[in-house]
C-alpha cells in the first residue's frame, strides 16, 4: 500500500486538491485551536488549513511523497506542521496530548482500524474531540472515489464499535457531493462521526 500512495502522490498536482475536506472545515471551525492530530493526512490540505487557523498540527502518514507536498503547501501558506513518516499501526503517538483528532478518508482495513483508532482516541486529552469522514460500504461500485475493497469500507455499527471509547454526538450515513481533486469527484456515500472523550 505504501508504494500505491507514493505513486499517487508523485504527480505535481495534489491528488485530492489543496482545499480542506468540507466536513473537516465545518468541524474544526467549531473548536478552539489547540493541538491537533491528523493520522493518514496525505498531502496536507487539512493540516495546512488548521495551521492557518492557529492549530498546532501533527500529521502522520507513511508516504514520503505526501510529506514533501504537505511541507511545500505549508511553506506556501507560511505555516509549519509537524509531519511524522510512519505506518499508523507502528506510529508512536503520545497519550492524552491532543485537543482534537480527525480521521478523514483514512482507508484502513477493518482489522487495522481496530488497532489504530484506539491509539488515536488514547492520544486525546480528556474532553478532546474526535471526528471522521469515511466511505460507507454503499460506496462500493461508485466512481466518485474510495477503495474497491469492501474490507476498507465501513458501516454504522462498525464505526460505533470502533469509537466505543467516546461519547458520540453525531453518527450518520449520508450522500454528499465530492469535489476534491482528481480522485474524489461526484456523489459519494460516506459516514460522518463526531465524539468527545
Amino acid at each position: 500500500m505504501q508504494d500505491f500512495w507514493n505513486k499517487r502522490y508523485s504527480d505535481k498536482n495534489y491528488a485530492y486538491g489543496i482545499e480542506p475536506n468540507n466536513f473537516f472545515r465545518e468541524q474544526i471551525g467549531k473548536l478552539q485551536p489547540g493541538k491537533l492530530l491528523l493520522p493518514g493526512e496525505g498531502e496536507g490540505r487539512n493540516a495546512v488549513y488548521a495551521a492557518k487557523r492557529g492549530w498546532d498540527v501533527t500529521a502522520v502518514d507513511f508516504s514520503v511523497k505526501a510529506q514533501i507536498k504537505a511541507n511545500t503547501l505549508a511553506a506556501e501558506h507560511d505555516v509549519k506542521i509537524q509531519y511524522i513518516i510512519s505506518n499508523l499501526i507502528q506510529a508512536e503517538i503520545p497519550e492524552e496530548k491532543f485537543d482534537a483528532a480527525a480521521f478523514i478518508y483514512v482507508h484502513l482495513s477493518n482489522e487495522d482500524a481496530e488497532k489504530v483508532l484506539p491509539k488515536v482516541i488514547a492520544a486525546l486529552k480528556p474532553g478532546g474531540t474526535f471526528f471522521m469522514e469515511c466511505y460507507s460500504e454503499k460506496q462500493l461500485g461508485r466512481k466518485s472515489g474510495g477503495p474497491k475493497d469492501i474490507n476498507r469500507l465501513y458501516t454504522i455499527p462498525q464505526i460505533r464499535k470502533l469509537l466505543a471509547g467516546l461519547k458520540i454526538s453525531k453518527l450518520v450515513e449520508v450522500e454528499v457531493p465530492l469535489q476534491e481533486g482528481e480522485f474524489h469527484q461526484g456523489k459519494g456515500m460516506v459516514i460522518r462521526a463526531v465524539g468527545l472523550k
